[in-house]
C-alpha cells in the first residue's frame, strides 16, 4: 500500500551545551492539557487572543509547532497517559479508552476499579443521560490508575522528595485527572450525572471541607434556563458563517446555532451541555483555584505539581466540529479562563515561582461531511454495522458463526474459542477479516497483531505497534480512512482517535520562571513532555518513557 504521508521519526538532537535554568525558585508546576486542541487552533485564533491567556503562553515561553502522538490510537485516556508518563501505550498500558478484559470476557473502561468506588458527595445525586460510549461501557463503579501499568513524572516527583510535594489533578473527565494525579496524586473530576467535582475512595476516605464546600454550593447550576451566547461581535469571527451545518449534533434543545439554550437540571442532559459549553472550563479553573488554596499549593520550597485538563474544547469538537463557530468560541473563552487561572496563580504564588506546561491529549478531525464539501471522498462506518457484517461474511465462507467477538474501535477481539472448534486457523481468519475491511470505502488498514506480508513497511504499521499491548489489545488493529468516520452509532457527529496528522499533531508549550521563549518547528513528540520535567527537577526518569528531554526547554 502506497501512503502519502511521511513518517514522523523522533530526532535525536545533540543536547547544545548551555546553562540550564534555576528552578531553585519553582514552587509550583502547572500541567494544562487542553482536550483535543489541535496543533493548528492556537495559531488560527491566535489575532482573537488577549495578552494574559495563550498569548501570555506563546509569547514567554518554548513553543513547538511540529509535536505529535507517536501513537495510532488517539484518545483521551492514551494521550493523557503518554503526557503523564514519557512512555507509549505499550508501556503505560492505557491502549484506547475500551479494552476486552480478558478474564471476565467483557469490555471494560480505561480506569474503572470495583476496589475504589467513586466517594458520593452529600446532597447530590441524579441520573444524567451517559454520552460518552466509553463510560456506559464501565461495568464498575470505581475510578483508581490500577491499570496505568507505569509511573508517571508526578510519581517521580514525590519520590524524589519522599512525599514533601503534592500533586493534585482536576479535570472534566475522570480519566484525564486520574491518569495525570498518577499513584500518588489526588484527583478530582466533574460529574455529568450531578454536576459536583467527585473523586473516588482511592484517594480520599471522606472529602476535604474545601471541596464539601465548592460542591455545595452547585456552580454548575448557574446556566439554568439561560443561553450560551457569543461574546463578541458577529462579524469578528473567522467562522461566522459556520454556525448553523446540516451535520451538527442538537443535544436535545442546545441546538445547532448561537445562542444554545440550556435545559435544566432535572433534563438529564444539562450537565452534559454544560460540559458542551465555557462553563465545562470554568468550573475546573474554579475548583483548581479552591484546591490551590485550600491545600497551600506552591507555599514551600518542595515543588508541587498541579495538573488542569479543560474537557470543553473536546466536547464542543464532538457535536459541532472544530471549524464550527462554536469550536471558535470555546476556545476565546478558554483563552480568558486560562488568563484569569494565571493571574490567580501570580497573586497566590508568583509568576517566578511558576512552570507551566500546556499540551494536549490528540487532535480532531474536521466533519465528514465538511470534507466532503471540499471535494474529498469520504465514508462513515460503525463499529456494529462492520461486525454484523463481517460476522456474516466469515459465516458464509468458514462457517464459523460470531467469529467477531467484540469491535470497539479501534480493536476488533476475534472468538478464538469458535474458530478452534470449527478447526479454523486463526491466521485465516485474521487475512479474511483484514482484506474484506480494506476493501470498504473509508477504511484505511486492517493490520493483525502480527502484519500481514504487504503490511510492513506500511506509515501506519509503527504508530500501531507503539499502541500494542499483549494483554489488552485486540486481534486486529482497525484504522479509518483519512477523514472518514469510524465508531459507534449515537450522538457524537465526528470522532478523533486516527493515526492522521490531524489527530496526532498538538501543541507543546514550556513556559515560566528561567524559560527563554523561542518557538520550535523540528519534530518533537508528547513522549519527551515527562522527561523534560525529570531532567528539570532531577528526578528519576518515568519508568516507561520513551521520549527524551526537549533541549530548548532545559538550557
Amino acid at each position: 500500500m502506497h501512503r502519502a504521508l511521511p513518517i514522523l521519526l523522533a530526532c535525536s538532537i545533540p543536547l547544545q551545551l548551555a546553562a540550564q535554568p534555576d528552578i531553585g525558585n519553582i514552587r509550583l508546576i502547572v500541567q494544562l492539557t487542553v482536550d483535543g486542541m489541535r496543533g493548528d487552533l492556537l495559531t488560527r485564533y491566535r489575532p482573537s487572543f488577549g495578552p494574559d491567556g495563550f498569548n501570555r503562553l506563546l509569547d514567554s515561553g518554548v513553543w513547538y509547532t511540529n509535536a505529535h502522538h507517536l501513537h495510532a490510537n488517539t484518545e483521551t485516556i492514551v494521550g493523557h497517559a503518554t503526557l503523564a508518563t514519557g512512555a507509549h501505550p505499550s508501556e503505560h498500558g492505557m491502549v484506547g479508552n475500551v479494552w476486552l478484559n480478558r478474564a471476565t470476557g467483557k469490555l471494560g473502561y480505561n480506569i474503572e476499579d470495583p476496589k475504589s468506588p467513586i466517594l458520593p458527595v452529600p446532597g447530590f445525586g441524579g441520573d444524567g443521560e451517559q454520552l460518552d460510549p466509553a463510560q456506559a461501557i464501565a461495568q464498575a463503579g470505581g475510578r483508581s490508575p490500577v491499570n496505568l501499568l507505569a509511573t508517571t513524572f508526578a510519581d517521580e516527583l514525590v519520590k524524589s522528595n519522599n512525599g514533601r510535594s503534592k500533586v493534585f489533578a482536576v479535570s472534566g473527565k475522570d480519566r484525564s485527572a486520574v491518569a495525570m494525579a498518577g499513584h500518588v496524586g489526588k484527583a478530582f473530576w466533574y460529574s455529568t450525572t450531578t454536576g459536583a467535582f467527585e473523586t473516588s475512595r482511592y484517594y480520599y476516605d471522606d472529602y476535604p471541607t474545601w471541596a464539601l464546600d465548592w460542591n455545595a454550593a452547585r456552580p454548575a447550576d448557574a446556566a439554568t434556563g439561560t443561553s450560551w451566547a457569543l461574546s463578541g461581535e458577529a462579524d469578528s469571527y473567522l467562522l461566522a458563517a459556520n454556525d448553523d451545518r446540516p451535520y451538527e449534533v442538537d443535544l436535545k434543545g442546545f441546538g445547532r446555532t448561537f445562542p444554545h439554550a440550556f435545559g435544566t437540571p432535572d433534563d438529564g442532559i444539562y450537565y452534559s451541555q454544560v460540559l458542551v459549553s465555557p462553563l465545562g472550563d470554568e468550573l475546573a479553573a474554579e475548583f483548581a483555584k479552591t484546591a490551590v488554596t485550600a491545600e497551600g499549593l506552591g507555599r514551600d520550597s518542595w515543588p508541587d505539581l498541579l495538573s488542569v485538563s479543560f474537557s470543553s474544547v473536546d466536547a464542543v469538537n464532538h457535536f459541532f466540529g472544530p471549524s464550527s463557530l462554536e469550536n471558535e468560541e470555546i476556545v476565546r473563552r478558554l483563552d480568558r479562563t486560562l488568563a484569569e487561572f494565571m493571574q490567580f496563580l501570580d497573586e497566590e504564588v508568583g509568576s517566578d515561582h511558576i512552570l507551566y506546561v500546556l499540551s494536549a491529549d490528540h487532535g480532531m478531525p474536521e466533519m465528514p461531511e465538511f470534507v466532503a464539501e471540499q471535494g474529498f471522498t469520504v465514508e462513515r462506518n460503525t463499529n456494529q454495522d462492520l461486525q454484523e457484517e463481517l460476522n456474516a461474511e466469515i459465516a458464509e465462507t468458514h462457517g464459523i458463526e460470531g467469529a467477531v467477538n467484540f469491535f470497539f474501535r479501534p480493536y476488533i477481539y476475534l472468538n478464538h474459542k469458535a474458530i478452534a472448534e470449527a478447526g479454523a486457523s486463526v491466521r485465516d481468519i485474521e487475512e479474511a477479516i483484514s482484506l474484506s475491511l480494506e476493501a470498504r470505502d473509508g477504511i484505511a488498514i486492517a493490520m493483525p497483531r502480527e502484519p500481514l506480508p504487504e503490511q510492513r513497511g506500511d506509515f501506519l504499521e509503527a504508530p500501531i505497534r507503539r499502541n500494542f499491548h499483549p494483554q489488552r489489545s485486540g486481534d486486529i488493529y482497525v484504522a479509518q480512512a483519512p477523514y472518514s468516520f469510524l465508531f459507534d452509532h449515537g450522538s457524537v457527529a465526528v470522532m478523533h482517535g486516527s493515526p492522521w496528522r490531524y489527530d496526532t499533531h498538538v501543541p507543546i508549550i514550556f513556559a515560566g520562571s528561567g524559560i527563554e521563549p523561542a518557538r520550535i518547528a523540528r519534530p518533537v513528540a508528547t513522549v519527551d513532555v515527562a522527561p523534560t520535567l525529570s531532567d528539570l527537577f532531577g528526578t528519576t526518569v518515568p519508568s516507561g518513557a520513551a521520549g527524551e528531554p526537549l533541549f530548548e526547554a532545559i538550557r
